[in-house]
């Protein structure tokens, strides 16, 4: 019971900091509505990072995409859900996020991050199911 609270509480922490950082960052009203911008060739902005040998940035957003979304498919598994729900949670979730990118005006809506936080979120699964694995041995 206890236990449920706290991961509550995490979650919703979770949420609020992920979309902040996500989308309504600083200036996100003082755009007209629907004036973000979609790009639809996956992992173009990567490439480009690669060409130009930006590795720290390149590193920073694809790991920050798997990881800023591993706690949807880590919830969904804590709960004995199934992997393609934790993928689906995950697929869902960056949909809602590239979205609101889009009708704020406050950030590119991307495939590639539908892509990474669709992975991450499996990804958060797997952890899931490692933990639950390690804790019957004991």
């Amino acid at each position: 019971m206890k236990r449920d609270w706290l991961l509550r509480l995490l979650t919703l922490i979770w949420l609020a900091v992920l979309f902040r950082i996500t989308v309504f960052r600083s200036g996100c009203f003082s755009h007209g509505l629907c004036s973000g911008r979609v790009e639809l060739h996956a992992f173009a902005y990567y490439l480009k990072l690669v060409r130009v040998e930006n590795w720290r940035y390149f590193s920073y957003l694809f790991v920050g995409n798997l990881l800023w979304f591993a706690p949807a498919g880590l919830l969904v598994g804590l709960r004995r859900g199934k992997l393609w729900q934790a993928a689906l949670a995950g697929l869902g979730l960056s949909l809602l996020v590239e979205s609101l990118q889009f009708l704020l005006g406050s950030g590119v809506s991307e495939l590639d991050d539908l892509i990474l936080n669709t992975l991450g979120a499996a990804l958060g699964f797997g952890a899931a199911a490692l933990l639950l694995r390690l804790r019957r041995k004991d």
